[in-house]
């Protein structure tokens, strides 16, 4: 009964931390990103999901980025752009030197290997275009991919002073603040409605 109501809590409070706390996450986990993502023609969002074969399980984090019109960012590399006919791929073979070249090209080779969509003339269907899109994120961008997997979200990255920091100790600890103690009940209740779900967001975001 206890884990059942310690998950309970941890799933309506990672709900509300991603409206009330993701760019005080963001600023502490990733300042850099934090500071380029400033740009107001940017959609930012921090979504949390959870992780682990055990309990209390593990929390991670992924940004995602919209632009000012919905559109998702384009993303420039040159394994997109050099094509093998182009003086631009003899050109970078020379700066690269042979070795690491050729190391670059058998890592884009073996992409496709298990069977997964590694290009985009492998989409046809939905799942295709999951699968692609996962691997551009799980990619580094030397590789042409996007850097942006999912990362272990820790208790130092979490403001001390909020409610979420709070849990977070709780669920590794097991011991229970006076004041998350007193918001207990409030943060217990299933947020079927949007006023309850206004409560736990206004909970989180309370100093």
């Amino acid at each position: 009964h206890r884990d059942k109501q310690m998950f309970r809590l941890l799933k309506h409070a990672v709900c509300a931390a991603e409206h009330a706390l993701s760019d005080n996450i963001l600023r502490r986990i990733a300042p850099r990103e934090a500071e380029l993502l400033r740009d107001p023609s940017m959609n930012v969002k921090v979504k949390f999901r959870f992780g682990g074969t055990e309990f209390p399980p593990v929390i991670y984090f992924k940004i995602y980025v919209r632009n000012f019109n919905g559109a998702l960012p384009k993303y420039v590399h040159g394994k997109k752009i050099i094509n093998a006919d182009m003086n631009a791929r003899v050109a970078a073979c020379k700066q690269m030197g042979n070795r690491k070249f050729y190391e670059q090209m058998l890592s884009d080779s073996l992409h496709g290997s298990d069977g997964r969509a590694s290009h985009e003339i492998d989409v046809v269907t939905l799942k295709d275009y999951m699968q692609y899109s996962s691997l551009l994120d799980e990619l580094p961008s030397y590789l042409g991919g996007r850097a942006n997997h999912w990362r272990r979200l820790n208790l130092e990255d979490i403001p001390r002073y909020t409610i979420f920091y709070d849990i977070m100790s709780y669920m590794e600890s097991g011991n229970i603040t006076s004041d998350l103690r007193d918001k207990l009940p409030i943060l217990l209740v299933q947020p079927y409605s949007s006023s309850v779900q206004l409560q736990h967001i206004e909970l989180l975001k309370q100093i």
